[in-house]
């Protein structure tokens, strides 16, 4: 295995991370707001993207865009890292092809979807701080619970205060599912659609051949993560009782059970243009970087 696609994959998802983030922040809101209540009966202070974005504006002010930036950026750096670092080593070693030496759907599927739930785990405490800062508001739009943190230092040391090195990792097993997922559905269509585009002449230059493949796997990872997405969040940021015990869910399937016959479909699927919209130049932009840099590597000739 080379270090150096670790950290590759990692910068790779930093650079991405840099333009997306607000529109985190609004997806994360929608997905909180109206929190196991029937559609109708709440207000909605987050209306769309774009109407979003000017809330957080007037009430946060600009920076409120970028709330959740700095966990935001360790989450990428090791949850991108290890499984794009993962699914290249399995690549270079020939464990993605079948038996006539092609590439698998299935083992790319299945490398893909390993690396991301690998890469899920051990970022997992700063998806869970991300995802409170970012919900944390003006009282006039504040929606789902909220945290005092003022940072992410402040946020780490509270949350290991309440629960220890375990509360750390509180609800890591939704953070597991929704990255595997995101992380088999996006590497599992991301090659094949290169290889689809430049075989048949249909966008042939490196650069953009690998944008607009990441750019339609991000299609693919909206629709199939999504759901996931809304039960981390809504599991991350839940309050705690005085023994530590979730105030709302007991896990991933008490979410999603507690969502589905309180909200329906649409809950499940509650965010699903501001996610789409992130995540698919998320999704090009970590897969164009992450060629361009090993590309780069390349020509340096490292090897570590």
């Amino acid at each position: 295995m080379n270090a150096s696609e670790y950290i590759i994959g990692g910068l790779a998802a930093m650079g991405a991370t840099t333009f997306t983030n607000p529109i985190d922040v609004v997806k994360t809101r929608i997905q909180l707001q109206g929190e196991l209540a029937a559609r109708g009966t709440y207000v909605v202070p987050y209306k769309g993207i774009l109407h979003g974005m000017v809330t957080v504006v007037r009430n946060d002010g600009w920076m409120g865009l970028q709330k959740g930036l700095v966990p935001t950026m360790y989450f990428q750096f090791i949850v991108n890292g290890v499984r794009l670092g993962i699914h290249t080593s399995a690549v270079n070693m020939g464990w993605t092809r079948n038996k006539n030496g092609e590439e698998s759907f299935g083992l790319n599927l299945f490398w893909g979807a390993a690396g991301g739930a690998m890469g899920a785990y051990f970022s997992s405490p700063f998806f869970m701080i991300k995802t409170q800062l970012q919900s944390r508001a003006s009282k006039q739009v504040a929606v789902g619970y909220q945290h005092e943190h003022t940072g992410m230092l402040s946020a780490l040391r509270t949350v290991y205060r309440q629960g220890g090195i375990s509360g750390l990792w509180r609800g890591s097993t939704a953070s597991i599912a929704r990255a595997s997922i995101g992380s088999g559905a996006q590497l599992a269509t991301f090659g094949p659609i290169k290889s689809f585009l430049r075989e048949n002449n249909l966008i042939v230059q490196p650069a953009l051949n690998s944008l607009c493949g990441g750019f339609i796997a991000g299609c693919c990872v909206t629709v199939a993560m999504t759901p996931a997405d809304v039960m981390m969040t809504r599991i991350y940021n839940q309050g705690l009782d005085a023994n530590g015990k979730g105030l709302l869910y007991n896990g991933w399937l008490d979410c999603f059970m507690k969502t589905a016959r309180a909200e329906g479909l649409y809950g499940l699927y509650k965010g699903f243009w501001a996610n789409y919209v992130r995540l698919v130049p998320h999704s090009a932009l970590v897969l164009f970087f992450f060629d361009e840099l090993m590309m780069l590597k390349n020509r340096l000739g490292i090897t570590y």
